[in-house]
């Protein structure tokens, strides 16, 4: 079960490990669906038949920027919701290393370990991670990578608790 933590909690929790998803299954349907979506039908994602007998993966293999995608329905799965949140935005990433394919029907899941976080803004907090995407029964993960998000803070909210917005 996620826990719901409060804003004064967040810098306890730098260096640390802070989520570990479930699994996530890829299944080749996520992957046409990705496809579909990104334009991306290269066979190596697309045609099992083909990338059986011409790739070295032995079948077909997820987008690396699918394997991306997934780690926001990752976080949502395992980090700590901030109470005086109001919503969560991108803001983008650092580094990001494709380390190892995740074939049709692995399952994956992510590992979220907080770097840093700051204010940004007077209601806005920058959290980064690292964020990794391991592979169920495979040594290297699929990626790893530096993931910067924003929380607005809703400061109506911590004014009725009695806090004020840090700057």
């Amino acid at each position: 079960m996620l826990q719901e933590i409060l804003l004064s909690d967040v810098k306890d929790l730098i260096g640390k490990e802070i989520g570990v998803s479930d699994w996530i299954t890829v299944t080749q349907e996520t992957i046409d669906l990705f496809a579909s979506a990104t334009g991306d039908f290269q066979f190596i994602h697309t045609d099992p038949v083909r990338a059986a007998m011409e790739a070295p993966f032995g079948g077909t293999i997820a987008h690396g920027f699918l394997s991306l995608s997934l780690l926001t329905a990752m976080n949502y799965n395992c980090l700590p919701k901030i109470r005086e949140m109001s919503m969560a935005i991108n803001y983008g990433f650092d580094k990001i290393r494709f380390m190892a394919p995740v074939k049709s029907g692995a399952r994956v899941r992510g590992r979220f370990t907080m770097v840093h976080a700051r204010f940004c803004a007077a209601n806005m907090l920058m959290i980064t991670y690292d964020a990794r995407v391991e592979i169920d029964g495979e040594r290297k993960p699929a990626l790893s990578a530096i993931w910067q998000t924003i929380i607005q803070i809703d400061a109506k909210l911590m004014s009725e608790q009695g806090h004020s917005v840090p700057d």
